[in-house]
């Protein structure tokens, strides 16, 4: 940070985690995107794995440091020591379990998880941060919440042919399976057909989806516009 001209807070930072197919990568974000991102660590050849995650977080020292982090679900239970697959409890922040579907959409509150203990509701390391210090980010939240969307439609009816045929590129696969990306989502919210094509209960759910995209991308926006001005 010294040698970059930044003044170095640790709440004013957020490592970032994520890997592609053959990299594991970590950059340091300014929360407010003042200053630009610090490309911090690059591993070739290193998959996600909470092994990866403990050797990359000792390099770094990051208990001297102790930053916020932030990543997608994966990420997040790798640092936290969780099992990734046949889980019953999944969730760092609260107890609601696989079990409870039928109940997903309907409760509101669900017990918060108080403990990360190894051998205990699918917890099978100790935690390498802690779990306050988890930020999860607003386009990875967008996504999800598009992909429950699209996979509530009625797959039968109109809107969701509407989709496959607006998208031609893309693989029905893909449409089957509700995987569209960032772009895709932002030509469906401006399309005044889909909105029209949805019955009651699904046109709700997407003003709701909407709301959460036009706030999420309004603060991006004001962030963007402080490090243009400071730039300039």
């Amino acid at each position: 940070m010294e040698v970059l001209g930044h003044e170095y807070n640790p709440d004013q930072w957020c490592l970032f985690i994520d890997s592609s197919k053959v990299s594991l990568r970590l950059l340091l974000l300014h929360d407010r995107n003042t200053s630009p991102s610090v490309p911090f660590a690059h591993a070739a050849n290193m998959k996600e794995s909470f092994e990866s995650m403990k050797l990359l977080l000792g390099k770094i020292k990051y208990d001297k440091f102790k930053c916020r982090l932030c990543g997608d679900l994966k990420v997040v239970a790798l640092l936290l020591g969780m099992q990734l697959t046949y889980t019953k409890y999944f969730s760092f922040l609260c107890e609601w379990g696989n079990q409870e579907k039928k109940n997903h959409y309907v409760n509101e509150l669900w017990p918060k998880r108080t403990s990360l203990t190894p051998g205990e509701k699918n917890v099978v390391s100790p935690p390498l941060v802690l779990p306050e210090k988890i930020y999860m980010p607003s386009l990875h939240i967008k996504l999800g919440l598009m992909k429950n969307f699209m996979k509530g439609m009625d797959k039968a009816v109109h809107e969701f042919e509407y989709v496959r045929n607006k998208f031609p590129n893309v693989s029905d696969a893909k449409i089957k399976d509700s995987i569209i990306i960032g772009p895709q989502i932002r030509e469906l919210m401006q399309d005044k057909q889909f909105d029209e094509d949805l019955n009651e209960t699904e046109r709700n759910a997407w003003c709701h989806l909407r709301g959460f995209a036009k706030t999420s991308q309004e603060i991006t926006k004001q962030r963007t516009i402080r490090m243009f001005c400071r730039t300039c």
